[in-house]
């Protein structure tokens, strides 16, 4: 538990929120295993005679692309990290990343290469794009 609250307040602000699983709706996010996911399928029981009502999710890791199922009660709470959806320029591109500079803040990051064949086709030196920052981790999205 003081891992997880440790994690949630990293440098640069909290990293993620503790939500009610009853809340959460397809399409959203939430950390599974400590990985970002979003949510592809939600599945709710009714309420046994001697249990709470519990929800089945089923979720795909935004980096990894692992499809994780978690089984929790509906009233318990689960942490839901927090997208910052920001612009950027490419930079510089290495053999094993991509150097990005953010267009607002001018700080410089870098970035794993997207899996998407027609972005990482787009990606030169000088293109605009746009990434997420999610748990500490950054994601290019878009190609502008």
């Amino acid at each position: 538990m003081l891992f997880k609250t440790l994690f949630r307040s990293q440098i640069g602000g909290k990293m993620s929120k503790p939500v009610e699983v009853g809340s959460l709706k397809v399409g959203g996010y939430m950390v599974i295993d400590d990985q970002p996911c979003k949510i592809v399928s939600i599945t709710k029981s009714k309420p046994g005679k001697h249990g709470a009502a519990k929800a089945r999710i089923v979720a795909i890791g935004t980096f990894d692309g692992v499809k994780r199922s978690i089984v929790k009660p509906v009233d318990a709470n689960t942490d839901v990290p927090l997208v910052d959806k920001r612009v950027g320029q490419v930079f510089t591109l290495n053999p094993n990343s991509v150097q990005i500079m953010d267009l607002e803040t001018y700080e410089y990051l870098d970035a794993t290469y997207p899996d998407d064949e027609s972005i990482k086709d787009k990606l030169e030196v000088g293109t605009e794009i746009e990434y997420w920052k999610i748990l500490g981790r950054i994601k290019i999205v878009r190609a502008k």
